[in-house]
């Protein structure tokens, strides 16, 4: 994710030592605001969802014409960008008349610099971004629709898990083909498991699996699950919300859920592991995943990104497992990277080709993607044999039927910031839980109803 979070940076963009986060659903704070830009008019490209087609049958035909070169510009500058870039080359070696060329920006200035270009006139052909901000993107008019590439590989609904097709749409257009899911997942330290007693090779289920072997750790001075008021607004406390029967944003898009009872739970839930000694006070946002991968704590639930900075750690013994059900409902907080094509100001037929031809390669071969730690978007791929042989994304896998998603409501994530003070001001004890959670639902609902009446 991939991944949330984000009082800070979604995880995809820290170094490994900061790879513990990501903030809500996938967008960041600093994308909604960014994307505020009266300068991306139509411009020769026309209004949304009246851009005319172009030939090659949505990329299904291959490209035949001259030597184009391609660029496409995402948020992979972590351990993922390494494999995308891998799977680019692959793509290049059997293209010789097209050459894509990869440039990865932490997401918060990606936000900002692609309406930037597109506005300018000089946006990279092809993007990549989360599905909770293309709602956003689309109708600021960054992003085109891309029906005719969905029509051309012959795409519906029954080849992706339902909620990645669906989170590709805004207002019946498709303006995103889903790369892959990314679900939050529980990652287990075997050394610390066997240190305290407990079965390295059995990780927790249930909310009271997790808490008897937190009471184990506790029990042997090991503090069993960090967590910190800095970073646990993101898929941590997320994930509880759903578990706990609630919404983050309701369907509707007019009104947060996140301030009712199961928000209260989920913040009271990770409060409870600082106030039971399961967690040090005053954790850094990075806690979790630096006490992990230093084999001082048990357990951390993050982002399957996670899988190529832990595989670098020879010494590390870990494993990964679907998050357990801590609040009586399977649920998990997920995201998604969509294949984008950025607004073009002055169309180019060639390179308009060529960009759907490389989008409907990837695609189809979602397989190496997985070694990113994310699951192929594509059932096909996940149906392959060779899938079976991809690890730690088979346990993240293993949640597709009950993910959750913020529903497509343009400048959704514009609510992240009030979130994220709530959960911060209680888990530092500077308000009670259910008064932080109040305050903040009068402002993130202003902001939506805005937000309706600015987007339609």
């Amino acid at each position: 994710m991939s991944k949330t979070t984000r009082p800070g940076l979604p995880a995809e963009n820290l170094s490994p030592r900061g790879i513990s986060r990501r903030s809500l659903l996938g967008g960041t704070a600093a994308a909604a605001t960014a994307l505020a830009l009266g300068a991306c008019s139509p411009g020769s490209a026309g209004t949304p969802g009246a851009q005319k087609s172009v030939a090659g049958g949505g990329g299904s035909e291959g490209y035949d014409g001259p030597a184009v070169s391609l660029a496409f510009w995402n948020g992979l500058t972590g351990g993922d960008g390494p494999i995308m870039r891998k799977l680019i080359d692959e793509f290049n070696s059997q293209h010789d008349n097209i050459k894509v060329s990869m440039t990865a920006i932490a997401w918060a200035e990606y936000f900002q610099k692609l309406p930037a270009a597109v506005s300018n006139g000089k946006a990279p052909e092809i993007g990549l971004m989360h599905a909770d901000d293309l709602a956003t993107n689309a109708a600021r008019q960054v992003i085109i629709p891309m029906d005719d590439v969905a029509s051309a590989l012959k795409l519906t609904e029954n080849d992706f898990p339902t909620i990645a097709w669906k989170g590709g749409l805004y207002q019946g257009k498709r303006y995103g083909i889903p790369l892959d899911v990314h679900p939050a997942g529980l990652f287990y330290n075997k050394n610390v498991l066997e240190k305290v007693g407990a079965d390295p090779e059995k990780p927790p289920t249930t909310g009271d699996e997790l808490m008897a072997i937190l009471d184990k750790c506790k029990s042997k001075g090991v503090h069993g699950m960090w967590t910190s008021a800095l970073s646990v607004n993101g898929l941590e406390s997320q994930t509880l919300v759903y578990q706990y029967g609630g919404k983050m944003v309701n369907d509707d898009g007019m009104s947060v859920g996140f301030a009712e009872q199961p928000g209260a739970d989920a913040i009271n839930w990770w409060k409870g592991l600082i106030d039971k000694g399961h967690s040090p006070k005053n954790a850094a946002a990075d806690g979790n995943f630096v006490s992990f991968t230093n084999d001082k704590a048990a357990f951390m639930i993050n982002g399957p990104w996670n899988t190529t900075p832990l595989n670098a750690i020879k010494k590390l013994k870990w494993g990964a497992a679907p998050v357990p059900n801590i609040g009586g409902t399977q649920a998990v907080w997920a995201g998604s990277h969509q294949f984008v094509l950025p607004r073009q100001l002055k169309t180019d037929e060639n390179k308009a080709v060529a960009s759907r031809v490389f989008v409907n390669w990837i695609s189809q071969q979602s397989m190496g993607w997985a070694d990113a730690g994310m699951v192929p978007a594509r059932n096909s791929v996940r149906e392959d044999p060779e899938f079976q042989t991809k690890g730690a994304v088979l346990e993240f896998a293993k949640q597709l039927d009950y993910i959750h998603f913020v529903p497509p409501i343009a400048g959704v994530n514009d609510v992240l910031p009030e979130w994220t003070t709530a959960t911060s001001e209680a888990m530092l004890g500077k308000k009670e839980v259910q008064a932080a959670l109040d305050q903040a639902k009068e402002r993130a609902n202003k902001i939506l109803v805005s937000n309706n009446k600015k987007y339609g």
